[in-house]
């Protein structure tokens, strides 16, 4: 039987990362991945012959830079294009607005809409900028325990407070006002132009099955701005060579760490001996010890179908259940023989292109998820879409171009039915139609077009109900209430199990920070 110090469940990125941190403090790490490759949903398939594309992941959430350096990604192949022109919202006659990262130029932009929003645009970013970053500081820290708080929770406090008085007293007064409120409720006190506020919205409510008046949701879309720069509304990165790159970068500084990494090696159970993680056992009945197991997995699947509920208490298994998050995104990828016109993009534009939003209005994007509601696909949803091929030629044939198109809003669970075939072909026709109105001349450059709905994630990823996030980024799901109230430091009730996965603080699009927090905890704990 092996014996190793730590297990990780999983090689997605968060696990990655929390095997390349206790690997480089001298644990012995041995990371379990049931598939056949490493990075989880941050996969790219040939999905048609020459187009290559990442059928999950899209692009790439924020990552602390020191923790980019302390791992040496760049040194292991991780190179990232940041789009310079992070959002361009459509309109349905092809007219658009471009968003830049410098924001004089979305000035100039806004004016042709609002001389007003033009104005008030410099002011809302540094606004957004600062807020955004009293929550980076937060994520930047693990999250403390409340209630019964120990010294490392109470000077985790202490740095928060320091970090709150940092921002003054108005801005702090401001940051507490502005946290539960919807994002339309947001947005209104600030513009006036429907067609930025649409495009603004949708990021507060992706991945999660709310729409834009929910409360709580201005929440989601200062969460899209940790950790850019003024003016970088939403900032939008691709990996060079595609999205698996950045698991493959990981896996080799985990490896270089001196960690092994064993694929198509599926877990069946976690083993627990007088309350005491003990090692796993895998799916063809092979046993390997170890005193810590670290889970990338989500919560429910790692407590209660590896574990198993009489190793926990009836409360805490409640708990536990109640965690939201279904999955409600689904992805169109899109072959292109070529690129259709964009006649608002000034010439050399496109090179610098992120996300195109079709969401030009917030109430457009309420009325998406009004029918997400009642378990049925939008006939109107919101779109949001990349062509990475702009800044990377080598995913697509030569003067051809690849587009993944993410869909908000389609249900996991459909009223009329599970996701089949039929109802996926009905989701790309629905899609395709609805971008070539926006983007005249598309539909003729489609070559081919495959479909990923949160069924598919589920199946192809593991992604609990679809979720490829895990769980939703809520007000009642954040910080010390992530994953549940009392248990978010990563521990389990099991004796040295640990969870790392997205559920965890600090959550969705922070790539790799749950690896890192769940990490020092174990070896906090271990010391």
């Amino acid at each position: 039987m092996k014996t190793v110090d730590c297990i990780i469940v999983g090689a997605g990125v968060n696990s990655l990362v929390a095997a390349a941190v206790l690997a480089r403090a001298g644990r012995k790490v041995l990371v379990l991945e049931r598939l056949d490759r490493v990075g989880g949903s941050h996969a790219s398939a040939e999905l048609h012959p020459g187009y290559r594309f990442d059928t999950a992941m899209t692009s790439v959430g924020w990552m602390p830079p020191a923790l980019g350096r302390q791992l040496r990604l760049s040194r292991h192949g991780l190179k990232v294009h940041w789009a310079g022109m992070p959002l361009l919202a459509m309109e349905r006659d092809g007219h658009s607005l471009p968003l830049w990262r410098d924001e004089r130029r979305t000035m100039r932009s806004l004016r042709l809409l609002s001389a007003r929003d033009a104005e008030r645009w410099p002011a809302f970013c540094a606004l957004a900028a600062r807020l955004a970053g009293f929550l980076r500081s937060a994520y930047m820290l693990p999250a403390p325990q409340v209630p019964d708080p120990g010294w490392g929770d109470a000077w985790t406090l202490v740095k928060l407070g320091l970090k709150a008085r940092g921002l003054g007293r108005a801005e702090m007064m401001e940051l507490l006002r502005v946290l539960p409120l919807s994002a339309s409720d947001w947005l209104d006190e600030w513009f006036e132009s429907n067609l930025l506020k649409g495009a603004l919205g949708a990021g507060g409510v992706q991945n999660v099955d709310l729409g834009p008046q929910a409360a709580g949701t201005a929440l989601g879309l200062l969460h899209q701005h940790v950790g850019a720069a003024v003016g970088d509304i939403r900032p939008v990165g691709f990996v060079r060579g595609g999205m698996a790159r950045l698991g493959e970068a990981l896996a080799a500084a985990a490896q270089a760490a001196g960690a092994t990494i064993e694929l198509n090696s599926s877990v069946a159970s976690v083993l627990v001996r007088s309350g005491q993680a003990a090692g796993v056992v895998l799916a063809n009945g092979r046993d390997i010890k170890a005193s810590t197991v670290v889970s990338g997995l989500d919560p429910k699947q790692t407590l209660l179908e590896l574990v198993g509920g009489d190793w926990l208490e009836p409360g805490f298994v409640r708990r536990v259940n109640n965690i939201r998050g279904a999955g409600i995104a689904s992805r169109v990828h899109l072959a292109l023989d070529g690129l259709p016109a964009f006649p608002d993009v000034p010439s050399g534009g496109m090179d610098a292109l992120g996300r195109i939003s079709i969401s030009p209005s917030l109430e457009y994007v309420e009325r998406a998820h009004d029918c997400a509601k009642y378990g049925r696909m939008s006939d109107a949803p919101v779109l949001e879409a990349v062509i990475p091929s702009l800044s990377d030629p080598s995913l697509a044939p030569p003067g051809c171009h690849v587009m993944s198109v993410s869909v908000q809003y389609t249900p996991y669970k459909l009223r009329a039915g599970a996701w089949d075939a039929q109802r996926s072909a009905a989701l790309r026709d629905t899609v395709i139609e609805l971008l070539d109105a926006h983007i005249p001349g598309l539909r003729a450059r489609i070559q081919a077009a495959v479909v990923f709905t949160p069924a598919d994630f589920e199946r192809e990823f593991g992604a609990p109900r679809g979720n490829l996030y895990h769980a939703d980024l809520t007000l009642d799901q954040i910080l010390f209430m992530r994953p549940i109230a009392g248990w978010a430091q990563y521990r389990t009730p099991v004796h040295g199990l640990y969870l790392c996965g997205p559920a965890n603080h600090p959550g969705a699009g922070t790539m790799g920070v749950s690896g890192y927090h769940a990490a020092r905890a174990v070896l906090r704990n271990k010391a």
